[in-house]
């Protein structure tokens, strides 16, 4: 085979291995380059893989039909026949590897794009690095296995300027290049983990430099299976209201993104940092409090959220209470939202509790709730037995509990529960998190994406079912629930069958036992919707008939990863 057409070869492999890499990348990254995660992902998501895979086996036939022999000779009777099928395995790898380009080429939109950060950009170089030896190891191939044609090794310039044969081997080390993608950029990120491990070390102890230099800033843990990032939120609204507080933005729950808070945003004039803090893996907790090492903290659940990574409700558990560990041996408190039955267990081994929530025997409880499409009403009652009626735009009695949380703290600061009730009736809804969104004409979105565990769930319908008009569930259902995935979602079919006129399921594998819990549920199936992507389903609502108005519940959003 000639140069000019290896080149060809090459040039559309190394153009489908880029597209391929970045969308490989992209699953890292949204897997949270963690090695473990990210394989299994690959094996649920194995699919994607059987064309590379039967590729790479395929290209192998190569070497069977190869014009020459291992010596360099050339065969005048079977040479010319084997050249003509190399030829045309050539061209039919070549298409088979521009349709891999296609099919990966930038410009789909994701709801969470590639982020080029430094890291990405270290395992970009490992990776090019890598695609680079095996091009490097294709081209001079051909001197490896053809020495002494054209009078001895050829040339770099001879082989430019000449129609050099090259046997087959060159295009077998540049297909592997692109068929070898999905496992070389794993790859990529655990030859750069000693780099990446120093890296995140020199950052975090400069984090912990910054804090060390601010003595008087008080600081507080907020972690749980569900509600940590609408506790953050609210607890800033009620303590900005005597202090200066800052806290971890959006989802900024990892070591990195509390490092990257603490470094670019701390200042000595803060009194408060309000630290989320998320996990997946035990002992991910323990971590975070090593760096921001919290003066108090908040639980506010436990639960079955992430039990692939956890691996039992009990390893949840411990990792949760890992920040009650570390601020009763600093001396501080920690408030647990009583009513949650495995927090309530666990609770009596803390002396420095502080117990919030609806039912009897907690420290500050909420009665008398009153519940509406406008809005929630509560009494709260504290432990010194004052109390304080409280309303606020949000909806919801589960609402109740993480806003009694966040009272419960900013009372323990000091602030009496009078000059909190303003605070209090300025708390907004979290974006993704039941926010109501009203696009005017014939319907309204709760928007409460971000939720994907089965308490919140039943929450959101709780919440839809307020509503006096046609209730629209849209939804994929919920994932990383491990073993018990498949039991929670039918739950949640039975459950959504009782509070839902209509219910549009998005993705037809994983909402499977959504589907036949809301048949076994008895729910007319004519109602039932089942969409290939998020776009289908809400075409579908917008074009739904109906005398009422549409209330339409986006209950969670899955990653581009699945």
């Amino acid at each position: 085979m000639n140069l000019v057409l290896w080149i060809i070869y090459a040039v559309i492999s190394l153009t489908a291995t880029v597209f391929l890499g970045l969308r490989e990348f992209h699953m890292l990254q949204l897997n949270g380059y963690k090695t473990p995660e990210h394989s299994r992902w690959m094996k649920k998501n194995a699919r994607r893989y059987i064309l590379p895979a039967v590729l790479f086996v395929a290209q192998f036939a190569l070497l069977i039909f190869s014009p020459y022999h291992r010596d360099g000779s050339y065969d005048s009777v079977m040479s010319p026949l084997n050249e003509k099928i190399s030829l045309v395995i050539i061209i039919l790898l070549m298409i088979m590897n521009l349709i891999i380009g296609l099919a990966n080429k930038p410009g789909k939109k994701f709801k969470k794009p590639l982020v080029y950060t430094a890291r990405v950009k270290r395992m970009l170089i490992t990776f090019f690095i890598l695609i680079a030896l095996l091009f490097i190891c294709g081209y001079f191939s051909a001197d490896i296995f053809h020495d002494g044609l054209a009078g001895g090794t050829p040339s770099l310039l001879f082989k430019l300027t000449h129609n050099h044969h090259m046997g087959n081997l060159p295009y077998i080390f540049v297909g592997s290049a692109l068929y070898l993608t999905p496992i070389l950029v794993p790859l990529s990120n655990l030859i750069n983990k000693p780099v990446e491990k120093a890296v995140q070390n020199w950052y975090i102890n400069d984090a912990k430099r910054i804090l060390s230099e601010c003595p008087t800033l008080h600081k507080v843990g907020i972690t749980g299976s569900y509600g940590k990032t609408s506790m953050k939120f609210y607890l800033d609204e009620l303590l900005n209201s005597q202090y200066n507080t800052l806290k971890t933005p959006e989802s900024f729950n990892t070591p990195m993104g509390v490092t990257i808070t603490i470094r670019r945003d701390l200042k000595p004039t803060h009194e408060y940092f309000i630290c989320e803090m998320g996990a997946r893996r035990v002992h991910e907790i323990k971590e975070l409090c090593g760096i921001a090492d919290p003066h108090d903290g908040i639980i506010t659940s436990v639960g079955p959220q992430h039990l692939e990574t956890f691996g039992s409700i009990k390893n949840v558990v411990n990792t949760k209470f890992e920040l009650a560990d570390h601020v009763k041996a600093k001396g501080g408190k920690i408030y647990l939202n009583g009513d949650n039955e495995l927090i309530r267990r666990k609770a009596p081994e803390y002396p420095n509790a502080v117990l919030y929530g609806l039912q009897e025997g907690n420290h500050y409880r909420a009665t008398d709730i009153s519940v509406s499409d406008r809005g929630t009403e509560f009494t709260v009652t504290a432990p010194d037995g004052e109390t304080k009626r409280f309303s606020m735009k949000l909806l919801g009695e589960h609402n109740v509990q993480n806003v009694l949380g966040a009272i419960a703290y900013a009372h323990g600061t000091g602030i009496s529960l009078d000059k909190l009730t303003l605070p209090v009736k300025r708390i907004a809804a979290v974006p993704h998190r039941l926010q109501l969104l009203d696009k005017g004409g014939n319907m309204t979105f709760i928007d409460d994406a971000y939720n994907s565990n089965p308490s919140g769930c039943r929450a959101a319908l709780g919440v839809l079912g307020l509503f006096d008009a046609c209730r629209i569930l849209v939804t994929p259902g919920m994932v990383e629930l491990g073993a018990k995935q498949e039991e929670l979602n039918f739950e949640f079919g039975q459950e959504a069958a009782k509070a839902c006129d209509h219910i549009v399921l998005v993705g037809k594998t994983q909402t499977v036992p959504i589907y036949n819990g809301i048949k076994d549920a008895g729910y007319d199936m004519d109602n039932v919707f089942v969409a290939d992507s998020l776009n289908e389903a809400l075409d579908h609502v917008r074009a739904y008939q109906t005398d009422k108005k549409k209330i339409v519940l986006l209950e969670n959003d899955l990653p581009d990863n699945y």
